[in-house]
């Protein structure tokens, strides 16, 4: 069954988040953190079938390494509640097979992300022994702090000042606008749609939400990893439970809708 799902935070130390950590999990590896002194160690994760680090043609070739790349990303954020990265999740699907599932997600990720400047950090994953993963899916993650065309790290933002003498701050790229994100958004849906039709199959998917769509439904929560393999456990999650509620309702409402329907009919035949 054809799935979207296109999310997108942020790794910031105002959460207690480390980006040295978020890498790490998401490729499987053990890297040590300059800042921290500390290694994280997922070395035993499994799921995770193929890594890489994409980068645009001004970025020091050293950042290819993912060890180097976010100990430097951490070396240039000075602030205790500094925005790290971009951190995307994004479902692909079932319907391709791995390598095309790579193809496109580099695909992807090269056109929208690198062809802007930025760095991708990317990790798919995809079903292990265990079943602990239930649906392939890609983690991209992407420094906030731009680059400069001679490969050092740029502002996040600049002054522009106005008629009184006073500034705005501005920012230096467009990769938070809300804009861009719909752009990210639309673009994921249009290559994955083309990739179904290249392959002969009648299924799509569609990037708007279901208001924009027009349907009277209520979107559920995004569970995750963790709180899919707990389910698939047997082990209730508030977002489990929630999400049951949410199916539950929405097919209630469509049963009312389905028989409010048909009273209306019968009372236009009767008229």
């Amino acid at each position: 069954m054809a799935l979207y799902h296109f999310h997108v935070g942020q790794v910031k130390r105002s959460a207690g988040q480390s980006v040295i950590e978020s890498a790490a999990y998401r490729a499987g590896e053990r890297l040590y953190s300059e800042r921290y002194g500390e290694h994280s160690d997922y070395t035993r994760k499994g799921g995770v079938v193929y890594t890489e680090i994409l980068l645009p043609p001004h970025a020091p070739h050293e950042y290819a390494d993912r060890q180097t790349l976010w100990n430097a990303v951490e070396a240039a954020e000075r602030g205790k509640n500094a925005q790290l990265a971009y951190s995307f999740d994004i479902a692909l699907q079932n319907e391709f097979t791995l390598a095309e599932n790579i193809a496109l997600a580099r695909q992807f990720l090269l056109d929208n992300f690198v062809s802007r400047g930025m760095i991708a950090d990317l990790a798919i994953h995809q079903l292990d022994r265990e079943g602990g993963i239930e649906n392939p899916h890609v983690h991209a993650l992407c420094p906030i702090r731009p680059l400069n065309p001679d490969g050092t790290w740029g502002a996040k933002q600049r002054r522009v000042y106005r008629a009184d003498g006073k500034f705005d701050a501005v920012p230096t790229t467009d990769w938070g606008r809300t804009e861009t994100l719909e752009e990210w958004r639309k673009a994921w849906a249009t290559l994955c749609n083309a990739k179904f039709k290249d392959k002969g199959l009648e299924c799509r998917i569609d990037h708007r939400s279901y208001e924009k769509l027009g349907i009277d439904q209520a979107p559920t929560v995004h569970e995750g990893v963790a709180v899919r393999q707990m389910e698939a456990r047997g082990i209730a999650t508030d977002k489990g439970e929630r999400n049951r509620w949410i199916r539950s309702a929405n097919t209630m409402l469509r049963t009312l809708r389905e028989k409010i329907k048909a009273l209306t009919g019968w009372l236009e035949e009767l008229r």
